[in-house]
Order: structure tokens, then sequence, then C-alpha cells
């Protein structure tokens, strides 16, 4: 194998961690206060991770059974805290870290999302990025006053315009606006701010910001679409996409599609990462990685209501409705993840087997072992697929993040991939931008 480096970030949420299991730790009830994700933070960084990326989803969700019992009972989607308010928390703690949070489209006015993120900017001196979503669920919708969500693609038009008018917003003052000249009496210099006068189909502003320019200019931008509009989307904007695995020749066929579709737009492909989000089981043998493997994906009761509450929630469809042991009915439509749910029929003959793969879809069979066989083969993956990258994201019991496996991370499979100098050892960079495109 080649020694090429690739990117490392973090995939979590500001939502409740394990709180069951011998390894749930004290915090079941005090991780608000945000000290579990700081700490987390810090172990990230001292293992070289590029960043954290911080997800968020806006209503609590009862399309399982009609009902948010389950999802409340299992601590799914709710508790959840705004990401965005983590950011300093965790600036503050950290020197070098990115940190990217999600704001969506659908609900945020496009000068509050603008003004933020380039606040976060200053707050966090060029570590920060902006997670576009458009949003899924009517629940959402329905907490903004609307009655549901705009359309699949109607979304995506409104995504493009909302980031183009962010953009505008950014770019309204020059870099070298603010001159702080005493003997002149003049802090700004007022001939390079900009009115923008954006006038759009969805959204207009006049502009100027009122915030100058961070130390990136604009804050970097991750992207998580894998529809057909999706990825038109991502290839135009994002310098960090997500993607889901689905085994090596379709993940090699995603990257190369979205670097088609970044020439195609007049950008170059070599400045956005697709990162595959990873979810590595560890342990000190590969017996005891697979027997942690074997019981995650064990078909109990929970498991399979876990499955099922999960899978209603990204599509908003009940599947509370169909027989557990029948196929899926091959009729089902979605208004909200339509990637997810076209994946769901090739997880498993029936609705059981769906909802058990659905809880541990992000696992690739193959990554699981001791810290150095799991470091082997992401070398692999990555010399295949021609890079750029893993996004981690936990498994735990309960699907709830773990100390434990913070630990078997950023202190086991960091290292071994150290060794192989596939991730970095140092931060050469002091911005999140800069740090992404070091190689």
């Amino acid at each position: 194998m080649s020694a090429r480096p690739f990117h490392l970030g973090w995939f979590t949420n500001f939502a409740v961690p394990a709180w069951r299991g011998p390894f749930a730790g004290t915090e079941t009830s005090t991780w608000m206060d945000g000290d579990f994700y700081v700490d987390m933070a810090r172990s990230m960084e001292r293992a070289g991770f590029d960043f954290i990326m911080l997800e968020d989803s806006l209503m609590l969700p009862d399309s399982y059974g009609g009902s948010y019992r389950k999802p409340l009972k299992y601590g799914m989607s709710a508790p959840k805290l705004d990401p965005v308010m983590l950011v300093p928390a965790l600036s503050r703690e950290t020197e070098h870290l990115g940190l990217v949070a999600t704001m969506s489209t659908s609900f945020y006015p496009p000068f509050q999302v603008a003004r933020t993120m380039a606040t976060l900017d200053h707050l966090t001196k060029g570590r920060v990025g902006w997670n576009i979503v458009t949003s899924s669920e009517d629940r959402a919708a329905q907490n903004f006053g609307m009655a549901s969500l705009h359309e699949h693609d109607e979304r995506y038009d409104r995504a493009e315009e909302f980031t183009e008018l962010v953009s505008a917003l950014w770019q309204s003052w020059d870099l070298d606006a603010v001159v702080a000249d005493q003997v002149g009496e003049t802090y700004t210099d007022a001939d390079k701010v900009h009115v923008i006068d954006f006038q759009g189909k969805f959204f207009a502003s006049r502009g100027p910001l009122n915030v100058p320019p961070g130390p990136q200019g604009r804050p970097v931008i991750c992207q998580a679409g894998s529809s057909d509009r999706g990825r038109d989307f991502a290839a135009r904007y994002a310098e960090i996409i997500l993607a889901v695995p689905t085994g090596l020749e379709r993940m090699k066929a995603f990257r190369d599609d979205i670097r088609r579709r970044m020439t195609d737009a007049g950008r170059n492909p070599d400045d956005c990462k697709v990162l595959f989000i990873a979810e590595p089981i560890l342990g000190a043998t590969a017996q005891e990685a697979q027997d942690t493997r074997d019981r995650l994906h064990e078909a109990t009761p929970e498991n399979v209501e876990r499955g099922l509450v999960g899978i209603s929630t990204v599509t908003d469809i009940d599947f509370s409705q169909f027989a557990l042991d029948e196929p899926l009915p091959t009729d089902l439509k979605t208004n909200g993840h339509q990637s997810s749910l076209k994946n769901f029929y090739s997880y498993g003959k029936t609705l059981r087997d769906v909802a058990l793969t659905w809880l541990n879809h992000y696992q690739d069979p193959t990554l699981v072992g001791t810290p150095e066989q799991v470091a082997a083969r992401m070398d692999e993956m990555m010399e295949f697929i021609g890079g750029d990258g893993f996004l981690i994201h936990g498994p735990a019991d309960h699907g709830a993040l773990s100390r434990r496996y913070i630990s078997e991370v950023c202190d086991g499979l960091i290292p071994a991939l150290q060794q192989r100098k596939l991730t970095r050892t140092r931060y050469d960079f002091p911005t999140l931008r800069e740090n992404l495109l070091a190689f």
C-alpha cells in the first residue's frame, strides 16, 4: 500500500451519549453542560482529526406509530441540543480542531446563517464550517409555522439560492475593509463595504452583512446530498461531502461522479474532500471485535424496534403498519430522504431485515478487528477509492456514543493509522480550510 495520507472527521450531534450499560459513565443527565463533548474534542485534537461535524434536526419524530413515545424512550432524535451553541465552548478548549455545525436552509433566514457563521469564524480563529441541510421532516416544518416541507427538488432549488445569498453576504466586505486608522479617525473604509441588493425567487436581502470577514474569508461548506439533485448541489458548493458507504465499487463511483460534476461546474475537484462515514468496531483481539459486532447485530426486539423508529423518522413513513416478516411494499414514496428509501430495498428480504440493517448501516463488515487490522483495511480502501478519507460515527450500545469508544478510536485506531503515515500527526495551518487542502 502507498502511504498517501487521508483526512479524518467525526460525525456526531449534541445529544445524549451512552446512558445504559457498563460504560455509560456518570453523565446520563449532566451531558447537556457540554463537558462530555469538550473532552471528546480534546481527544480528537490529540489524535489529529481534521474536524468534528455536529449533525442536527429540529423536531421530535412521531412517524412511527403516530407517536413520539418510542423515540423518547430510546433517546433517539431527542433530547438534542443546538449544535451551534456548542461550537464556542469547543473552540475555547481546542486550538486546531475544525468545528462544523448544522443549520437548515429550510428554516433559518439567510442573513442569520451568514452572520452566525461569520461570527463563529472569528470566535474559532478560522476553524468553523457550515453543514448545509435542507431538512427532511414535515414535523420540523410545522415547528416553524409551515404545513409541510417543500417538495424534494424545490428544497434544493431554495438551498442553492440560499447559499448564493449567504456567499454574497460573506463577500459584502472586502478582506481589508477594517483599517482601524487612529490617525485618520477611520475604523472601517466604507468604500470597501458593499450593498448586495440580492433579489431571488425565494430570498432577498439588501445587505451588507454587519460582520467583517473572519480568518477564512468564508466558513468551510459541508454537505451530504446523495440523490442526483443533492450531488449537483454538493459539486457546486461543498468543500466537504459526507457519503454513506455502499461497498468499494460504489464508493469509488460516488467519488468519481462528484469529481466529474465539480469539473463540469468549473471547480477544481481537489478543492473538495469526499469523506465516507465509517463505524469501525475495535477490540484487543479480532475475536473480541467480532463478538461486539455480533451483539450489535443481534435481532433482539429492542434492536428491531429501534431500527423501525429510525427508518420511519428518515422517511416520514410509519413502518409499524407493515408485517415484520414480509418484504417492503414496492410503492413506497417519501418527501424525506429519498436515497435512504431507495437503499432500504437492498437491505434484506423482509422489513425485519431492513430495520436491523439500518441500525448498523454505516458499518463495513471488513472494518472489524484490532486497531492494526482496521488501519490496514482503511489503507486498502482509500487506495482503491482514491481518497479522501473517513468520517467516524460511533457504534455503541443502544445507539449512543461512549467515552470507551472515543478512546478506542483516538488511542487505538489513530496511532495505528499514524504509524502507517496515513493520518496527520500535527496541524500545519491555523484554519480548517488550509488543513483540508494540505493534502
